[in-house]
């Protein structure tokens, strides 16, 4: 499987010219050989990411979207050779007036294209320099889908910080994990890296490896009111080794070829995916049985403090 990954550096609010930039890199990615299979941009990647109210105003309908990206390839593609795609790409969602931060995984033939999935992120952050849950609505499902490439799942930015979200997708069956990201950089590991980088790169690995599972991750890159997106994009294989990386400023494509084979040969070696299906229902009863107090608490609930049961 050939995959480009996309470090775009979006103009925020600036979407004709966004999509022109990304018509531009499609012209130099349809005409290679052998052809991309995959292609994977970052979240809010037509967009920006901080657009607060504007996300009213910029959101994209899923379908309408798909089909002005379908045209962009068809037309970036040599004359009477247009191959066959599929496109990963995060976007503001205008779902029949509720808004979503989602992502959408496109598949696009010489005529016509199909979405196959859209993910809606679920844990929207409120904290630090994040206000999103004031602007979008929360996603409800996790799922696992087929592709013509095989099983996959989205996960969007702190989605992925989440240990349960990657490994409920690989219960589910997921192959590759995708993970389209708008991470501000914050604090510095050590001298030339930041410590979110290596946050990133440390617990996408040990997904990987422990799932045996690749993992692409495509971060935005560039700066917005001040704040800087870390970018460091990278493909991991199932052995938790990183295969590919792109540097935090600026835009990049990173060009991988990924043997899914792999990942059989990763579980056999590591069957610690399998070990978890069969303990899982064990688990989630524990889960389930826990007291009301335990579930408050785990839940950050107030009911605790207020004595109620």
């Amino acid at each position: 499987m050939k995959v480009a990954i996309v470090q775009s550096k979006p103009r925020k609010g600036q979407v004709e010219e966004n999509i022109a930039q990304l018509g531009a890199i499609f012209a130099q990615l349809a005409g290679e050989e052998p052809a991309y299979d995959l292609i994977v941009l970052p979240e809010a990647a037509l967009t920006g990411y901080f657009l607060e109210g504007a996300v009213y105003d910029l959101a994209f309908e899923s379908e309408a979207l798909a089909e002005r990206l379908g045209g962009l390839w068809r037309a970036a593609s040599p004359p009477r050779a247009v191959r066959p795609v599929a496109i990963v790409l995060g976007f503001y969602e205008n779902a029949g007036g509720t808004y979503y931060n989602s992502a959408f995984y496109v598949e696009i033939g010489s005529a016509s294209q199909r979405i196959v999935h859209v993910h809606r992120k679920m844990f929207l952050p409120t904290y630090g320099v994040f206000d999103e849950e004031r602007f979008v609505s929360r996603g409800r499902r996790l799922e696992a889908f087929e592709s013509r490439l095989g099983r996959m799942a989205l996960l969007i930015c702190e989605d992925a910080w989440h240990a349960i979200m990657p490994t409920l997708a690989a219960i589910k069956g997921a192959r590759v994990l995708i993970v389209p990201s708008a991470s501000p950089g914050r604090g510095f590991a050590a001298p030339g890296e930041l410590e979110s980088v290596r946050y990133w790169r440390d617990v996408l690995r040990s997904y990987a490896a422990e799932h045996g599972v690749f993992v692409l991750y495509a971060g935005l890159a560039g700066f917005e009111g001040g704040k800087g997106m870390a970018g460091s994009s990278c493909a991991i294989d199932p052995f938790g080794d990183v295969v590919g990386t792109l540097p935090a400023l600026g835009e990049h494509v990173l060009k991988v070829q990924l043997d899914l084979d792999d990942v059989e040969i990763a579980r056999a070696r590591l069957p610690l995916l399998g070990d978890l299906a069969a303990v899982l229902p064990d688990l989630l009863g524990s889960v389930s049985s826990g007291s009301a107090a335990q579930r408050a608490e785990l839940s950050g609930s107030p009911a605790l403090q207020r004595g109620e049961p």
